[in-house]
C-alpha cells in the first residue's frame, strides 16, 4: 500500500533529508511526492531497477532539466544516440588513460595549493581548495585555450543555478554562459588533441558543446562536493580519522564510505516510457521517477547500521554515488584520483581540524555538500 506524504517540503529534501528518506524507505520505498510532482525512489533495489532499465525509465524527455539548459547530450539521451555522444568523451577517461594523463597534473596542482594554504593556519576548504582544484583539473581536461579556471567556474555556476531552479519548479534565469562556452568550444575543435577536437570528429558542434557542459557538471560540482564531504566526514569522526592516520591504506575505502554516506549528487531523474510497477507503486507512462542516490546509499537491507560512518565498511564501494547502468559516471576514476590526492595532502597538515566556531553540514536538493567548510591547523 502506498501512503501519501503531502507534508514533504523542498526545504526538508534540501536540508537534513536523511530522516525523511529513512521513513520513506521503510514504509513506501517508491513514494509519490507532490512537491516534486513525481515519484521518489529511496530503496537500493528499486533504484537499481530504474537505473538498469532505460527502455522503461528514460532520461530522453523534454522535461529533463539539463536538456532544457544545454540541449540534448549524453546526459539526456538513451539508446544509440546516447552511445554515439558518450563514447568520444568517455574514451580518454578509462582507468589507465586517466592515471597516465592526470596523475601528474593533479599531484602538482594539489601540492601547489597546499603550500599556498599551509602558512595561513586555516582555510575554508570548499572555496579555497576543493572548488579551485576541481575547476583547474576540469579546465585542463577540456582543453579550452585561453580560458581561465575562473571563467570555467562562472559558466558552470550559471548552468547549475539554472538546473537547480528547474528541479525546484522555478523558472531558469537566462544567461550568456552557454553562448560563451560554445564560442570557445568551436575554437578548441581546431586544436589537435583537445577533447573537443577529438569529439568533433564524429559529433556536430552543438553536440560537442552540450557534452562539454556535461563534463563541467561531473568534473566540478560533484568532485568539489566529493572532496568537501570526505574531509567533513573524516574530521567529524575522530575515531575514524585516527584509524586513517594510523593506517593510510584505509583512505581509499574511507572515500568510498564518504560517497555512500553523503553522495555529492543526491538524485537522478528518469521518466516512465510505459505503465509499470515498481516496489508496489503503480507508475504511469510519463511520470517523473526521481532516484534518491542519497536514500539508496543508506538502505539497511544492504548497509548494516547505515547512519554510521565506518572507514572499514567492507561493502562501502557498493554505493550508487556515480549512478549505475548506461549513465554511470565515466569521470569516476578522475574524481577518485583527485579526492584521494587531495585528502592525502590535507591530512598531512599538522593538527587539521574543523573550526569549532563554524559548524558545517551538507545540504542541497540535487548537489549536496557543506555551503562552507572552515578548518584550522597548526603552523
Amino acid at each position: 500500500m502506498i501512503y501519501p506524504i503531502g507534508d514533504a517540503t523542498i526545504e526538508e529534501l534540501t536540508g537534513d533529508s536523511h530522516p525523511l528518506l529513512a521513513r520513506l524507505r521503510a514504509t513506501e520505498p517508491v513514494s509519490w511526492v507532490p512537491v516534486l510532482d513525481g515519484w521518489l525512489v529511496t530503496a537500493r533495489a528499486a533504484a537499481l531497477e530504474v537505473l538498469r532499465d532505460p527502455a522503461t525509465f528514460t532520461v530522453d524527455d523534454p522535461r529533463f532539466s539539463t536538456a532544457q539548459v544545454i540541449g540534448p547530450s549524453m546526459l539526456s539521451l538513451d539508446g544509440p544516440g546516447h552511445t554515439r555522444q558518450r563514447d568520444p568523451f568517455a574514451r580518454p577517461f578509462r582507468p589507465a588513460q586517466t592515471r597516465a594523463q592526470f596523475t601528474g597534473i593533479v599531484e602538482q596542482t594539489v601540492d601547489r595549493m597546499i603550500e599556498d594554504l599551509r602558512p595561513q593556519g586555516g582555510a575554508e576548504l570548499r572555496k579555497e581548495f576543493a572548488g579551485p582544484l576541481a575547476v583547474a583539473i576540469t579546465a585542463a581536461a577540456l582543453g579550452l585555450a585561453g580560458v581561465t579556471p575562473d571563467t570555467v567556474r562562472s559558466w558552470y555556476d550559471a548552468f547549475v543555478t539554472a538546473i537547480s531552479d528547474i528541479t525546484a519548479g522555478r523558472p531558469a534565469t537566462p544567461t550568456g554562459a552557454y553562448e560563451a562556452l560554445a564560442e570557445h568550444v568551436a575554437a578548441a575543435t581546431a586544436l589537435p588533441g583537445t577533447l573537443p577536437e577529438l569529439a568533433a570528429q564524429t559529433l556536430t558542434l552543438p553536440e560537442v558543446t552540450a557534452n562539454t557542459a556535461v563534463l563541467m557538471f561531473g568534473g566540478i560540482d560533484t568532485t568539489e562536493g566529493m572532496i568537501a564531504n570526505a574531509a567533513l566526514h573524516l574530521l567529524s569522526h575522530p575515531a575514524e580519522l585516527a584509524a586513517v592516520r594510523e593506517d593510510p591504506s584505509l583512505l581509499p575505502n574511507a572515500i568510498e564510505e564518504s560517497l555512500r554516506f553523503e553522495p555529492a549528487a543526491a538524485v537522478v531523474d528518469r521518466y516512465a516510457t510505459r505503465d509499470a510497477e515498481l516496489a508496489g507503486a503503480v507508475i504511469r507512462r510519463g511520470d517523473l521517477v526521481r532516484v534518491s542516490l542519497t536514500g539508496a546509499n543508506r538502505d539497511p537491507a544492504v548497509f548494516a547500521d547505515p547512519d554510521r560512518f565506518d572507514v572499514r565498511r567492507a561493502n562501502a564501494a557498493d554505493h550508487l554515488a556515480f549512478a549505475h547502468g548506461p549513465h554511470f559516471c565515466f569521470g569516476a576514476h578522475l574524481a577518485r584520483l583527485e579526492t584521494l590526492t587531495a585528502l592525502g595532502a590535507l591530512l598531512e597538515l599538522p593538527g587539521l581540524r574543523l573550526d569549532p566556531d563554524r559548524p558545517a553540514a551538507p545540504e542541497g536538493l540535487v548537489f549536496r555538500k557543506p555551503p562552507a567548510l572552515h578548518t584550522l591547523w597548526t603552523v
